[in-house]
């Protein structure tokens, strides 16, 4: 009969609980690098999935295949919101993106694919793939929209910072558990090895009781002779805080945030300065990639003849003004007679008015010159 045996006396359904774990081994946590990025990427792509596409011809809005594959549904798996929420994660996750037309009229964004550099020919996209399929014909580059982030910074802080952060946090959560883990020593009655069998055993042992003590509001365990439990930490040493690991999360978010042109304010949703962020986040932000985005739709869809006879795509969300909120400026701008209401429909995302009288200029009594004061009312 072994030590343990006599310990236990006859509680042989004890004999195979014994598991001993002392050692965990240090690894990085990727989660952070992903959670900071996926933070502040999916609330570019949440509010870039808002814009509203407009094929616009003669300043009248052209409601057309294009403008239900770019607004309603572009593919057969994915809605306009799910297919630009993805079309601007994989821009700046992957710092480009392309976007195949197939055969059947479907906007398919690519997972994978080689380019080929010409100086005086299109770039040829071959070895397309989408969702495992691997497209064999080649596509040039008049044949897709394909769009270049070009943000080094992010990229060159995708290589080095997360590596430290990482390891940084990996070390602040070790120091944490550590110092809140209730620890304790066993004492035995008994003369026999402790082998690796033995340990494995009793480890399992320890675990039922703790176990037992965690999961029952009302734990009752044996009170065997020769087995003596020492306490000697209860895992209350204040050490690293959550709140440290928190600040050190929120740090690299904000990072990111920075270099992508994102008020940490609005990341965290605060509301404090929310008009002044979300003005910041449009301008320095949403604006640039809407830029690129109208512009490859603009080169890609319309011909050069189109554009110069006045077609165009006009990509609107965050960047619409609200007409109540301004209703004092578009007063201003009509009364004066430095636009026509027309034009002011323009400014504000609205389709031009057949009515002729509206591309009339039009002052106030105030805003007469010197001259035409000097003829009295008259």
């Amino acid at each position: 009969m072994g030590w343990l045996d006599k310990v236990l006396r006859r509680n042989s359904e004890l004999e195979s609980l014994f598991d001993l774990d002392l050692f965990e081994e240090t690894h990085h946590r990727a989660y952070l690098k992903k959670m900071a990025l996926e933070t502040c990427i999916n609330f570019i792509g949440r509010t870039i999935s808002l814009s509203d596409f407009r094929i616009m011809k003669d300043g009248k809005r052209q409601i057309d295949d294009w403008y239900y594959l770019l607004n309603v549904r572009p593919n057969t798996d994915q809605t306009a919101t799910n297919f630009w929420q993805d079309f601007i994660h994989q821009l700046i996750y992957e710092n480009e993106v392309l976007v195949v037309l197939t055969d059947s009229n479907d906007l398919l964004i690519a997972d994978d694919f080689e380019r080929v550099e010409y100086a005086i020919y299109p770039d040829v996209f071959r070895k397309v793939e989408v969702k495992g399929y691997t497209f064999q014909r080649t596509f040039q580059m008049d044949e897709v929209i394909h769009l270049t982030y070009n943000n080094e910074k992010l990229t060159t802080f995708m290589k080095g910072m997360f590596d430290d952060f990482g390891d940084l946090f990996s070390r602040m959560i070790e120091i944490s558990m550590r110092n809140h883990q209730i620890r304790g020593t066993v004492g035995l009655d008994t003369s026999q090895k402790l082998d690796s069998e033995n340990q494995s055993r009793l480890q399992s042992f320890i675990d039922k009781l703790f176990a037992s003590f965690k999961k029952n509001t009302v734990a009752l365990v044996p009170k065997l002779r020769g087995f003596e439990y020492n306490e000697v930490s209860k895992g209350d040493n204040k050490g690293q805080s959550v709140e440290e690991i928190t600040k050190l999360k929120r740090s690299l978010t904000d990072d990111v945030a920075n270099i992508l042109g994102i008020p940490t304010a609005l990341v965290h949703g605060e509301l404090s300065d929310y008009e002044t962020s979300m003005k910041a986040y449009v301008r320095f932000c949403n604006s640039p990639i809407i830029k690129k985005v109208q512009d490859e739709l603009n080169a890609k869809i319309l011909t050069k003849d189109q554009y110069l006879k006045g077609s165009k795509i006009d990509v609107f969300g965050l960047t619409e003004r609200d007409l109540i909120e301004n209703a004092e400026a578009v007063d201003k701008l009509v009364a004066s007679g430095a636009f026509t209401r027309n034009e002011v429909r323009e400014l504000f995302g609205k389709e031009r008015s057949d009515n002729p009288k509206l591309d009339e200029f039009v002052l106030t009594k105030n805003y007469r010159s010197e001259n035409e004061l000097k003829g009295g009312e008259n």
